[in-house]
């Protein structure tokens, strides 16, 4: 649309006078002059370009107007990028929602380290430089039988450094069957390729045998190493190495044996009436020398990857110069610590620790809650969708037990009408609960928008909000 007379007339405020009025003062005072300045100036090039395309209007030029757009527009400079939501979708260890929720013991910890010095690197008993792994590693030999350990940002830059220490130039014999992808198309074989080693497949993708390993190892060969094949299984016809078996192979020969557990999990999940999941105290009574497992998945702590195993072989990957590229922060540190220590008394852990008190939530109860929330959510839709109480299943998440379903509830929500155009509606209806002041996330399937409860914490937070749910 081409300009007219009456647009060309139409001249916005300068930025001057606009910060005089007291609204824009108020800004300031708020916000600082700079900050309101710049928003002035992104909302006068915006009104310019609408004069040029003809479809501005003279209330849009009125100063009250202007300062309206320009405090929606600090508020959405300012508004956090990174924050809680409200997680219902059903996967509890959900690795775009930020995987486990941390307890309480290790925000406080985080904090009180986060809040000015501490002993990160300092031995307060000797009076000089400690190191940072200080604090956790006694507690992760404690927990796991290992002679030592050493801690790194992630599981994968874990398995990195383990590979780049003990494989550099060398080969690592793995099974077919073990070479995983996890998230965002991180493969194993690309991870040795970094690491500056040489991968050497062994067997076939769904059988491989004690042979096969005996058979391929020369003077080249530097570890064996076993990979959890957590985020997938293989069935039928199928065969592989036990541990065990694989430690006396790699001992036969004088090599170490590693495992990677990917998830990893410090206490029997049978005792909660959960599927069994490999731990680190597995692979370390069965012989190998190195296991590497993640802490914010099923252990329920922070982003942080675990190496433990072989006091020799662990001192020669915490001299890796890659060690300190991949260290962590001190409050990671803390929060870690904090972890670890409520895995020293077992009993209590459903009761402190979040993601296994959602992951061990009674199916019963989850539907009683949502049972008791269903109207509170059918009011707020004031009539635009039905709401009904289902059962669901949910799962873990993060790669882990992925065949293993926990039985769960929630609401389903239908937008009304006929079908044609359900699936705006219910784009538009998913939209209407991520736009809530804590957003809420669930999932859509089968025309329907599903909220599982499982993983619902605050339900006072999660009610209070919903009188600002727009949804028409």
């Amino acid at each position: 649309m081409g300009r007219n007379k009456d647009t060309e007339q139409l001249r916005p405020p300068s930025v001057n006078k606009l910060l005089m009025t007291p609204e824009m003062e108020m800004a300031c005072e708020a916000y600082g002059r700079h900050l309101v300045a710049d928003a002035i100036r992104e909302e006068l090039v915006a009104l310019r370009s609408s004069i040029v395309s003809g479809v501005v209007t003279p209330a849009m030029m009125d100063a009250q107007n202007i300062f309206l757009a320009v405090n929606k527009r600090l508020s959405n400079w300012l508004r956090p990028s990174l924050q809680r939501v409200f997680n219902l979708t059903g996967t509890v260890l959900h690795t775009n929602l930020g995987r486990a929720p941390l307890p309480i013991e290790a925000i406080d910890a985080a904090t009180m380290v986060a809040t000015g010095a501490s002993n990160l690197e300092y031995d307060l008993g000797k009076g000089c430089r400690g190191d940072r792994d200080d604090h956790i590693e006694p507690l992760i030999c404690k927990l796991t039988g290992a002679d030592a350990a050493t801690v790194v940002n992630n599981n994968a830059a874990a398995v990195l450094l383990l590979l780049n220490t003990i494989a550099n130039k060398k080969e690592v014999l793995v099974s077919r069957g073990q070479l995983v992808e996890i998230g965002g198309s991180f493969r194993i074989p690309d991870i040795m390729k970094r690491a500056g080693c040489r991968l050497r497949e062994v067997g076939t993708t769904n059988r491989t045998h004690k042979e096969d390993y005996a058979e391929v190892i020369e003077k080249k060969t530097a570890l064996l190493m076993s990979v959890h094949t957590s985020n997938y299984v293989v069935t039928g016809f199928t065969s592989e190495v036990s541990q065990p078996d694989l430690a006396a192979i790699a001992h036969e020969h004088s090599l170490p044996y590693a495992v990677d557990l990917g998830s990893g999990m410090l206490v029997d999940m049978k005792q909660f009436g959960l599927p069994h999941e490999p731990t680190p105290q597995d692979a370390i009574a069965n012989g190998a020398d190195l296991v590497t497992f993640s802490s914010d998945k099923l252990l329920g702590g922070p982003q942080a990857g675990i190496i433990a195993g072989r006091a020799e072989l662990i001192r020669k990957i915490k001299k890796n110069p890659l060690k300190r590229a991949l260290r962590l922060d001190k409050m990671t540190i803390a929060a870690l610590e904090a972890v670890l220590r409520l895995y020293l008394n077992p009993d209590c852990l459903v009761e402190r620790l979040p993601s296994l008190r959602a992951l061990a939530k009674p199916k019963i109860n989850i539907m009683n809650e949502a049972t008791e929330i269903a109207a509170a959510v059918s009011e707020a839709l004031n009539k635009n969708a039905t709401v009904e109480v289902v059962e669901m299943k949910s799962q873990v998440g993060s790669g882990s037990q992925p065949t293993s379903l926990l039985p769960s509830g929630g609401l389903a929500i239908v937008p009304v009408g006929g079908k044609k155009g359900r699936g705006s509606k219910l784009k538009t209806l998913a939209a209407a609960f991520r736009n809530l002041p804590i957003p809420v996330i669930g999932r859509v399937t089968e025309d329907k928008f599903l909220l599982d409860f499982r993983c619902l914490e605050n339900r006072v937070e999660f009610e209070a909000q919903l009188n600002q749910l727009k949804y028409s």
